[in-house]
This record gives C-alpha cells, sequence and structure tokens, in this order.
C-alpha cells in the first residue's frame, strides 16, 4: 500500500494557483492536495458577483479548480481549464466576467449553498485534489497604515491609487466581522505533512487566510513542514521596499511561529521586464535572510520562463513574472523525503 502524503496550500489568486498546478502531476502517486483559499476578494469579477448575490467571493475557488483540474485527456483538461479562467470581453453585463465565477454562483444558486457547489464543481471537473473555503461566513479585510489611516475591502487595499502614498507600511491587518474558519480546515492543516503558504500578495492572499479564527492556532499546533514561498517582486502600496526578512517577520507576526523552510529564487529577472515593473514602483525582493535554527533557506531558481498575459477585459492589474509550476512542486515534493 502506497504512503500517500498530505499537502495544504494556503492562499490565493495565481500564485496558489500555479503551486497547486505543478503539484497536480504527482497526486495519483504520492500526494493527497488539499487548498486553503481565501474568501476576502473584493475586486473584480468576483467583487461584482459579491455585491450582486451576496455570496462567499468565488475568484480564488475558481483558480484553484481551474489548476486541480484533471480531465481523462491532455486536451480536454486544457480546455476546461480555459474555460473556467475564460473573461468576456463583449457584452454589456458580460465584459469583465469571468465564467468560471458565474458557474460557481449558478451551482449555489441550485444547490444552495457555497461549500455544495464547491464540491460538486470539483465532481465535474474531476480536480486531484480538494477545495476549501477559509470560512464559511463573510467578512471584509481592514487595513491599518502606519499613518493611521485605515482601509476597508480587499479590493482597495490591494489596488492602491497612485495618488495615495504607496510607501506606507501596513501597520495592523483584520477582519469584519471576526470570523471562524472550519473544522475541515482545521483537520486539514493539523494532519498535513506540509503546508505551503503563498506564493502571492502578503496582505490580500496569504495572511488573511491566517486571521480568520482558528487558522493560526492550527498552524502552531501541526506537526507538518510549513513552507513560506518569498514573492518574486514587491508590491506598491502594501509591501513597498520589503525584504525577503521582512515578509518572513510578518508572516511569523501573524502566524504566531516563523515557517520551517523558506523558498526564496536566486535567478535574476528579466530586465525589459523589471523595466515595466519599475514604472509602478515595485522592485524584485532582496534577498538578505540568513541561515537561522528557526527555518531552513532553499534558494533554486523558482522563476517561469513564460511571461504572463491577461484578458483586455480584466480591470485589475496582474503579475507579468510568475514562480514556476514544476519547479516549485519538485522542491516541495523533496522535502517529503527528508
Amino acid at each position: 500500500m502506497k504512503n500517500i502524503k498530505k499537502i495544504v496550500t494556503i492562499g490565493g489568486g495565481t500564485g496558489t494557483s500555479m503551486t497547486l498546478s505543478g503539484l497536480k502531476k504527482y497526486s495519483k502517486d504520492i500526494i493527497d492536495i488539499t487548498a486553503i483559499v481565501t474568501m476576502m476578494d473584493s475586486g473584480g469579477s468576483t467583487g461584482r458577483l459579491r455585491d450582486e448575490f451576496g455570496y462567499l467571493p468565488v475568484g480564488d475557488v475558481r483558480m484553484a479548480l481551474a489548476a486541480l483540474s484533471n480531465a481523462p485527456n491532455e486536451g480536454d483538461r486544457e480546455i476546461l481549464r480555459e474555460l473556467f479562467l475564460h473573461r468576456f470581453n463583449k457584452g454589456e453585463g458580460l465584459s469583465g466576467h469571468n465564467f468560471g465565477n458565474l458557474f460557481l454562483v449558478a451551482l449555489t444558486d441550485i444547490l444552495g449553498s457555497e461549500e455544495k457547489a464547491i464540491e460538486y464543481a470539483g465532481e465535474i471537473l474531476n480536480t486531484s485534489g480538494e477545495v476549501l473555503p477559509v470560512t464559511a461566513s463573510k467578512a471584509d479585510l481592514v487595513a491599518e497604515y502606519e499613518d493611521g489611516k485605515v482601509v476597508h475591502s480587499e479590493t482597495n487595499i490591494d489596488e492602491t491609487p497612485t495618488s495615495s502614498d504607496g510607501t506606507q507600511y501596513i501597520k495592523k491587518l483584520w477582519l469584519e466581522p471576526e470570523v471562524q474558519t472550519t473544522e475541515k480546515v482545521k483537520k486539514a492543516i493539523e494532519e498535513a505533512d506540509v503546508i505551503v503558504l503563498g506564493p502571492g500578495d502578503l496582505y490580500t492572499s496569504i495572511i488573511p487566510n491566517i486571521i480568520v479564527g482558528g487558522v493560526a492556532e492550527s498552524l502552531k499546533n501541526t506537526k507538518a513542514k510549513i513552507v513560506y514561498v518569498v514573492n518574486l517582486m514587491t508590491k506598491w502600496g502594501q509591501t513597498y521596499g520589503f525584504t525577503a526578512q521582512d515578509h518572513v517577520d510578518e508572516i511569523a507576526k501573524y502566524m504566531g511561529r516563523v515557517p520551517d523552510y523558506i523558498f526564496v529564487n536566486n535567478k535574476p529577472l528579466p530586465p525589459e521586464i523589471l523595466e515595466i515593473y519599475a514604472k509602478d514602483k515595485e522592485l524584485p525582493i532582496e534577498d538578505n535572510l540568513k541561515e537561522k535554527e528557526e527555518y531552513k533557506i532553499i534558494r533554486e531558481d523558482f522563476v517561469s520562463s513564460k511571461v504572463a498575459k491577461k484578458s483586455s477585459s480584466d480591470i485589475l492589474k496582474r503579475s507579468l513574472i510568475r514562480h514556476d509550476s514544476d519547479k516549485l512542486a519538485k522542491t516541495i515534493i523533496n522535502l517529503l523525503e527528508k
């Protein structure tokens, strides 16, 4: 009988979906995958549907489901993935909406709950793993900055207006109202062999999961190896000027412990891409980490050679350069042998 290991990812957005798409290739042989995703998204298609229908935001769930989809043949897998990620760029009401988001909202209407809709969508997509919302309750993300300014809603924190001072650091992040995680999430964390945080925006994709009631406690109690994947670039309005150590310190502050492993990219990024990021005052994250007893640093080439493109109807800013899903997955799998 195979000794199947349990890997849990915690995050949201493209970062988590890249990790999942790489891990999926190992799912039948040696691992069981659970993706825990943030429920605080309030921008773009997800935000519009949240406001109109009153359901939990579905965008991060949709991306995780698409990443884990596993149709019988490669052609079908690609079509299903593209279908769930397809964003309409025509139609007065549809433009900007994502098919996968609409699909999940329709399923919620039919089945009566977001949890059932996600579970059934997973069956339709034949996902190689389970996707769990970090909470079943609605909440808004709130940030207090160094200058005392308080900003409500994930989209306002994520998409900092160019007129604001994006150099201000976030002093405190919390949820209104305070919400609790689910027993399924607690069990997944506590029974995991490896837990992967990130990559993803620190204050809008990763920490929002940790501040849900019960998550930090489960992370402190788990015997799993906790991995934190440091982002490639800083983010204006959130982590301007942050070093790798700053990222780790923030994760530890909210989690109540340091990760066991830190993954840091050591490959130089393409100059032409850096020029584009520099226009938005975003820079490569400086690796100033030093080996400590609390954690081990793994420095490798984690960068994808592909430059991401986005739909013309997508109003949100997206990353151009991302982590390579296969490189990340291979390094994570190697931890199972340590």
